[in-house]
């Protein structure tokens, strides 16, 4: 009996970028000033991102661009968020104590130093990612910025939303 083995990988396109930032500004912030730097208007996006993780489930913030002429569709996202969550102890034999355990979740567990992500969707081979690099790194309250190889990500299914 013969065995077909079908691989998805196959089926996984990879029509995207990744760009790295770091940056200490608030997300708000940060997409103001890319607003003002490069030809985009990033705007709040109503549906966050949600990933489950052991703890519970955590929420990402993103804004959105959807660059109708490059056909082209942005998503800027921080990197780290924290999850709140309330544990109980009893301190006695008959008192218990409330406390909040504060623990950080990524996006991308791998890039933990990472501060945001840009992902931009629909790109092809003309898409000058190098000058959009360049454009960022004229921001001076971005530290730095650089493209994110794909196939070193582990993590990649926490960019599918």
């Amino acid at each position: 009996m013969a065995i077909h083995k079908l691989l998805i990988n196959d089926f996984i396109s990879e029509d995207y970028e990744l760009i790295a930032i770091h940056s200490t500004l608030e997300d708000y912030r940060l997409a103001y000033f890319i607003n003002q730097k490069l030809p985009v208007t990033f705007e709040k996006s109503s549906k966050d991102i949600g990933i489950q993780v052991p703890e519970g489930k955590s929420h990402f913030t993103r804004f959105i661009f959807d660059d109708e002429a490059h056909e082209l569709f942005w998503n800027l996202i921080p990197n780290k968020t924290t999850l709140v969550t309330r544990q109980t102890k009893a301190t006695s034999l008959f008192e218990e104590t409330e406390f909040d355990i504060a623990t950080n979740i990524y996006l991308l567990p791998e890039l933990k130093k990472v501060d945001y992500i840009i992902k931009i969707e629909n790109t092809d081979d003309f898409f000058d990612l190098d000058q959009l690099i360049d454009q960022l790194l004229t921001i001076k309250q971005i530290t730095t910025a650089y493209k994110i190889e794909q196939n070193k990500l582990k993590s990649k299914n926490n960019l599918i939303f």
